[in-house]
């Protein structure tokens, strides 16, 4: 049996080597993946606080656009009711003097029917002008 055991011991041996080694690489194993969670988990808290971060930014940005578009709004808002304003007034001044002129012409006609007698065009002119500037 002297022969025999040698083999035997030393395959049980070879074996029992392997299976700690086996457990050994087993626990590195383990603490590696501990290493890696705690890892994976820092990177998951800065990835959501940078997440909040940026999204904070977006609010406040989209905040200030609507801001900016709405002070752009009002100024163009006023800016057309100015424009209209100005349109307005031309419009009513022109209107006054076409009706001077009319009143006018009309003034001279009622005195030329009065006269019974026409004016001629340079003196037509004359005068309407004159009644223009003193209505």
């Amino acid at each position: 049996m002297k022969y025999v055991w040698p083999p035997i011991i030393g395959a049980i041996e070879e074996r029992q080597k392997k299976i700690a080694d086996g457990l050994a690489a087993s626990e590195e194993g383990e603490k590696a993946l501990e290493v890696a969670e705690e890892q994976v988990n820092e990177l998951l808290k800065e990835a959501k606080a940078q997440a909040a971060s940026i999204i904070e930014q977006a609010k406040k940005r989209g905040t200030s656009i609507v801001d900016e578009e709405t002070q752009r709004g009002l100024s163009e808002r006023e800016k057309i009711i100015a424009q209209g304003h100005s349109e307005i007034e031309a419009e009513k001044n022109r209107t006054k003097e076409e009706l001077r002129k009319k009143v006018a012409f009309l003034a001279i006609a009622g005195a030329e029917k009065i006269l019974e007698r026409e004016i001629d065009a340079a003196a037509q002119s004359d005068i309407v002008e004159k009644l223009v500037t003193e209505l």
